[in-house]
């Protein structure tokens, strides 16, 4: 690797490992902050600035929108603007005070993404509350979990949320108070009162008396939210963000734009469809409140997901993998229905603007002629409108990425991030070609380098560095709240270690080849703790051993299966099924039972849907040390197993998502 990358400077020289630590290598800063990291400016405290600023300098500019539905039809979008979302979060943060509410405490909010969410959020912001997203997606149990953990004393909740958390509400002695995103029913408030706890629709709440006009003051050290994630444990983590880093992250999104396309502005839409419960979608709507754009909500229902973006013509527009695999697909059926002569002057205009691409054009200039006349009907998959395109959560496919840069008129970023990081810790920029299939240069506020990981062959000081990735800067997290040993194992002398194994490519770009633990990602954005659920399917009699396995370019789980010989040869004699062993795990029969009983031993033990297996491989012969599939305390190694296994993998893969169609 030269000494400086094309899109990377090097801060700092590497080391050597020494008394049992590892070697790690150089620091580097992309391009875009060699001069030093994002930094707030004197007097810079709190989100809550970023939004009554955007408010006093842009009162009539649209600011939250979502769809009118009258007599179950579904109508146009119906806006609010800054002025009045302003009235709304002063008269919603007097009411929590009045409720006994002080900065520093906790405010849940539960729900999917809507005006009510983001003038929660604001009000929280206002009064120096710390927000908690609640969210039932990290297993069983997790927002009970979270409320008591947390510590939350009055939570924001959807409607059809509300009997989850009144399910939950005899343990969970902290909650005093739910507030509904609408209406509330009777026997819902009457439950809630019987247990101690107030219960308000929206109106009832903002007509609270409002006794706290004045707003505390805040600092950038105060946590803005603590936001959970998937433990190891099985337990949610809950990340602790200050209001400083949050703020670094937008200015830092601001930065690259400034530097590299166009910043957001109030002529700018967001499609807002990502949980606000997660790091990517809240970072990105916080940078659109800075930047006075417009934020149009989905009707939360994913049937409706294409028809909502129609509706709204979006010209920002942030997704996962998932969903830019489904467009993908529906515009190539699109595309190949239109006939022979049409699909070959599709095939022609792909190729000539991917070749200019490919010289280093920029989007704009690579093949303006065949924008117009050919790709100007294929980006109407998104509204029409859009111009800037990021993907993240989980890796996005070449050739799926490669699709959108040619066909979307629109630059396309594909970034890496995580919670802990305040979201994007990398991007790569979007009018750089070069830097497909990586997840591009460290962002404005970040400091990366990579550390030796012997155990599985990655060395940081190689001709090809490879290592663990791990970041300073600051828009990193305070900790995991009241686990200071999770913490501790995390940030060793200031670098936060992701737990993600990378590759500096030559040009300076990161590349994300393997996980250091065993927790991965689904192309949805989902975590599976593998040996969590590997535990769970042991528990199956008729599972002697059992490697499970998730790719990031899939959204479902496959596994390969040592079964119980007895239990299996029982089975097939009381089916009328050969029952000589070999024989028994080919046959497809065999198989499904496995499957079946396998997916009943998850449910009943309550694994998740995306937990839950699709395709099982059965293996007669038990995994042993002599194919180096275990260690000798009979622990699986994890990178030998895809490696032995991997054609019988893809091919799993296969016919699940044959059988599926």
């Amino acid at each position: 690797m030269p000494e400086v990358a094309v899109y990377t400077v090097k801060v700092e020289e590497g080391q050597e490992g020494a008394d049992g630590r590892p070697s790690v290598g150089p620091v580097y800063r992309g391009i875009y902050s060699q001069d030093g990291l994002v930094e707030l400016e004197p007097g810079m405290e709190s989100p809550w600035q970023f939004f009554s600023d955007t408010a006093k300098r842009n009162p009539d500019c649209r600011m939250l929108g979502r769809r009118q539905v009258v007599d179950s039809k579904v109508g146009p979008y119906a806006w609010l603007t800054y002025r009045e979302v302003y009235d709304s979060v002063v008269r919603v943060g007097s009411a929590i005070r009045s409720c006994g509410i002080n900065p520093g405490d906790r405010c849940g909010i539960y729900g999917s993404n809507c005006p009510e969410w983001i003038i929660a959020m604001e009000a929280c912001s206002a009064h120096a509350v710390t927000y908690v997203p609640l969210y039932d997606t990290l297993g069983p149990n997790a927002v009970e979990f979270i409320i008591n953990h947390a510590e939350v004393s009055i939570s924001f909740i959807q409607e059809n949320k509300i009997s989850s958390i009144l399910s939950c509400l005899p343990k969970c002695p902290c909650l005093k108070t739910i507030v509904s995103f609408g209406d509330v029913a009777s026997a819902q408030k009457a439950q809630a009162e019987e247990l101690g706890v107030s219960c308000f629709s929206w109106k009832e709440f903002l007509q609270l008396e409002h006794a706290h006009s004045e707003l505390p003051p805040k600092k950038r050290t105060d946590v803005c939210t603590i936001m959970y994630t998937s433990g190891t444990t099985g337990e949610p983590k809950g990340v602790i963000i200050t209001n400083e880093a949050l703020m670094a992250e937008v200015l830092s999104i601001d930065k690259l734009l400034l530097l590299t396309d166009r910043v957001f502005s109030e002529e700018d839409t967001y499609f807002s469809f990502l949980p606000l419960a997660h790091i990517y979608d809240l970072t990105m709507e916080t940078y659109c409140i800075y930047r006075a754009s417009c934020i149009g909500f989905w009707r939360g229902d994913v049937r409706f997901l294409v028809e909502d973006i129609q509706e709204l013509k979006p010209t920002i527009f942030c997704g996962v993998p998932r969903v830019y695999d489904r467009i993908h697909t529906g515009v190539l059926a699109k595309v190949s229905s239109t006939g022979v002569i049409r699909k070959t002057l599709f095939d022609i205009a792909y190729n000539y603007k991917l070749a200019n691409l490919e010289k280093g054009f920029p989007q704009d200039k690579a093949a303006p002629l065949m924008d117009r006349l050919v790709f100007d009907k294929t980006k109407l998959a998104l509204g029409g409108k859009v111009r800037v395109l990021t993907s993240g959560a989980a890796p996005l496919s070449k050739h799926v990425e490669e699709f959108f840069r040619v066909t979307s008129c629109s630059t396309l970023s594909q970034g890496y991030g995580l919670t802990e990081s305040c979201g994007g810790c990398f991007t790569a920029i979007g009018n750089v070609f070069s830097m497909m299939g990586t997840v591009g240069v460290p962002m404005p506020s970040i400091e990366a380098r990579l550390e030796s990981v012997p155990d599985m062959g990655y060395d940081a000081l190689s001709s090809t560095p490879r290592g663990e990735i791990c970041l300073r800067g600051t828009t990193l997290f305070s900790g995991y709240h009241k686990r200071q040993d999770l913490t501790n194992d995390v940030i060793v002398d200031g670098w936060f270690h992701t737990g993600d194994i990378g590759e500096w490519q030559p040009n300076g770009t990161m590349k994300i080849i393997d996980r250091k633990k065993n927790i991965f990602k689904l192309s949805q954005g989902e975590y599976v703790a593998v040996e969590n659920v590997e535990s769970v399917y042991q528990r199956c009699p008729l599972a002697t051993s059992i490697w499970v396995y998730g790719s990031s370019f899939e959204s479902f789980l496959v596994a390969v299966v040592v079964p119980d010989r007895k239990a299996l040869e029982d089975w097939a004699a009381n089916h009328g099924v050969a029952r000589d062993f070999q024989s028994l795990c080919q046959n497809l029969k065999a198989k499904k039972y496995v499957l079946d009983e396998l997916n009943s031993t998850g449910h009943k033990h309550q694994l998740r849907g995306f937990e839950k297996l699709k395709a099982v491989h059965l293996e007669p012969n038990l995994f042993d040390m002599e194919r180096d599939l275990i260690t000798p305390t009979f622990k699986l190694k994890r990178p030998q197993l895809l490696k032995y296994y991997k054609d019988c993998i893809d091919q799993l893969y296969s016919e699940a998502k044959a059988n599926k169609v």
